[in-house]
């Protein structure tokens, strides 16, 4: 009897063995050029094998898949790590219309909209963005995209940014008297260090990844300052030190530098736009390990939109012409102090899927190809602390991959057109045959 209940154990051992096998086929993926997000050097001739959604292994050579196994020819293409956008606002994209439509829209239509915006930014390589913003709807849209419902990057997302009264990012600026109210912590506006820490506590209630804040004034708020502090130390630390006690990576909007300083001396980990920093600030940027995210592309893009008439309330107009061309001034500064850059655009500010334009700009302002290509994965990874699983092509990593027609480090703008997207071992964009 134990003898036949050996054997039945045996042979059922077995066939759940063989069912593995048959459902674990791998994909062989044949790179003719690999930038793997950590090397100073593109490799030729590499395959990544992934399995399920993890990537397996990276050999050298063109590897043979086995006879249930899948095979994706990139021979002509250079293949790169799934690139991050550490600034992206998913929930709104530019328009003339954009600040009435805030009294039209309700979140139902926000929602759909922005599915849109995400899938864009998706086929444009980015597989993980940070979204630093919008009304909440942000969170049930990772949500979705977990889910498999809609597809787009994976986000981490900061829900409502956090103000204080009048600031930007104080959704009721700009509107009549009987629309304001008096909106507090849970509305992401605080006055005082209890606000703050209750604010902080909010999003992360809400489901919020990462705390976002507006240190400074803002240039598309309704608000005359686009460059003063808003914030006091007591309400930073308090804002800083909750955050951490949850776990949550922080970054400050600041485009003036008293705002900045502050955010930085509290223990801010990212600084957005920066835009008015000097020496000082970038040595404290350094001295504290503070990450600078530039976002050249807004920049630009207001400066422009700002001649046209109309298409920007009057009170922001020149806020935009004033702050917007010197992003990349100060990108420039700060690549030569030796800040630590992670890629964001703000997209959003422009229209998503155009993400790609800010390698160029990066490139135009002095930063190595290699290099700008290096700040949206590991070092944009190593800003999120998921460097163990994402921002690099190598084993036990998970399998974010994408690719682009020309080689990257001759030519940036091929990154503007990404012809292969893997998200999570799954494609979701193949090249033209």
């Amino acid at each position: 009897m134990q003898r036949q209940s050996l054997i039945r154990y045996l042979l059922i051992a077995t066939l759940m063995t063989f069912a593995l096998i048959g459902y674990s086929q791998k994909t062989y993926i044949h790179c003719g050029n690999l930038i793997d997000g950590k090397s100073d050097r593109p490799q030729s001739k590499i395959t990544i094998i992934v399995n399920g959604n993890e990537i397996e292994s990276v050999e050298r050579g063109f590897k043979k898949p086995g006879a249930d196994d899948k095979l994706i020819d990139l021979s002509g293409k250079t293949v790169l790590p799934g690139l991050m956008d550490m600034h992206v606002h998913l929930e709104m994209e530019t328009s003339p219309t954009r600040y009435s439509d805030q009294f039209r829209l309700n979140k139902t239509d926000v929602a759909f909209r922005s599915i849109r915006y995400a899938e864009r930014t998706l086929m444009a390589g980015f597989t993980t963005v940070r979204d630093l913003g919008g009304t909440g709807v942000n969170i049930s849209m990772r949500k979705a995209i977990e889910g498999g419902y809609i597809p787009g990057p994976r986000i981490y997302t900061a829900g409502k940014s956090i103000a204080t009264t009048g600031g930007h990012a104080d959704p009721t600026n700009g509107v009549k008297y009987e629309l304001m109210d008096d909106p507090g912590p849970r509305e992401g506006v605080i006055n005082g260090s209890a606000d703050a820490r209750k604010a902080v506590r909010q999003r992360y209630k809400n489901g919020a990844d990462v705390i976002k804040i507006t240190a400074t004034g803002g240039v598309l708020s309704v608000a005359k300052d686009g460059q003063g502090p808003q914030f006091t130390d007591e309400e930073l630390q308090a804002i800083v030190a909750t955050a951490k006690d949850y776990g949550m990576v922080t970054a400050a909007h600041a485009h003036g530098k008293e705002g900045m300083k502050r955010a930085i001396l509290a223990g801010i980990n990212s600084i957005e736009h920066g835009t008015l920093m000097d020496e000082e600030i970038m040595d404290l940027m350094k001295k504290h390990g503070t990450y600078y995210v530039p976002t050249i592309s807004a920049g630009r893009f207001v400066a422009e939109k700002a001649k046209v008439e109309g298409y920007y309330p009057k009170l922001v107009v020149p806020k935009a012409l004033e702050l917007g061309p010197k992003i990349q001034q100060t990108f420039t500064s700060a690549y030569q102090k030796g800040v630590r850059i992670a890629f964001g655009t703000d997209a959003g500010v422009f229209p998503h899927g155009q993400n790609g334009k800010e390698f160029g700009y990066m490139v135009e302002a002095g930063m190595p190809a290699m290099l700008t290509i290096k700040s949206a994965t590991m070092v944009a990874a190593e800003l999120l602390r998921i460097d163990d699983k994402l921002g690099s092509i190598e084993s036990g990593k998970l399998a974010d991959i994408i690719a682009v027609d020309e080689d990257p480090i001759k030519n940036i703008a091929t990154l503007e057109k990404v012809t292969f997207v893997m998200k999570d071992g799954v494609v979701y964009k193949q090249p033209n045959p």
